[in-house]
């Protein structure tokens, strides 16, 4: 990997600590519950949240609205951020079910964790790691969720073969994600911050 590639996965990391830190400051993106209902999560359901919840929710889309998790699924929550898609998730599922969410910045997966008890859910655990190295055994997971992940993600076909090595034969992935129209030059890529805008 290029140094000015690494410096980019590290720009990602520091913005998003400050998101999880800092979810009053200024950001370079939407975050938090007015966003989520701009991206067309339920209202009523978003606003049942405690605030310390939804307050850094930085998604891109609702990859909850892309299929029905059924009582007793295993869904796995890529890049689950302070895990707002985790919780809802989780109730989705019940008890019989279990949402696993990995975020690479420590900072997010202790909020996930903290919000999972402010939010009353039982059947989560977080852990630190990364989309190309999943903290997941083979062949566990019924639904992988992503929001706003992938486009993040240095090598994409590595991401994706290790989603589909952790479904379940039949399983899916429900993915709301921003995509470019266009290809990006070298010196583009190279950009830092190109990777965090």
């Amino acid at each position: 990997m290029s140094e000015s590639l690494d410096q980019n996965k590290t720009d990602i990391k520091q913005r998003f600590v400050k998101v999880a830190l800092e979810p009053q400051a200024k950001q370079r993106h939407p975050i938090g519950p007015a966003s989520a209902k701009r991206l067309g999560y339920d209202a009523a359901e978003i606003d049942a949240l405690p605030a310390q919840v939804t307050e850094s929710f930085a998604g891109v889309g609702n990859p909850l609205a892309l299929g029905e998790l059924r009582a007793g699924d295993t869904v796995l929550d890529i890049g689950c951020g302070a895990g707002v898609d985790s919780i809802l998730a989780a109730r989705r599922v019940g008890p019989p079910g279990r949402v696993v969410g990995v975020d690479m910045t420590e900072e997010m997966v202790k909020k996930a964790k903290d919000n999972a008890v402010a939010a009353g859910v039982t059947n989560t655990e977080f852990h630190t790691g990364e989309a190309d190295r999943l903290p997941v055994e083979n062949g566990t997971v019924d639904v992988a969720i992503s929001n706003g992940v992938f486009n993040l993600c240095l090598d994409k076909p590595k991401v994706l073969a290790e989603v589909f090595r952790v479904l379940r034969p039949g399983g899916r992935i429900q993915m709301a994600d921003v995509m470019l129209d266009e290809r990006m030059t070298t010196q583009q890529v190279d950009r830092k911050g190109a990777w965090s805008d």
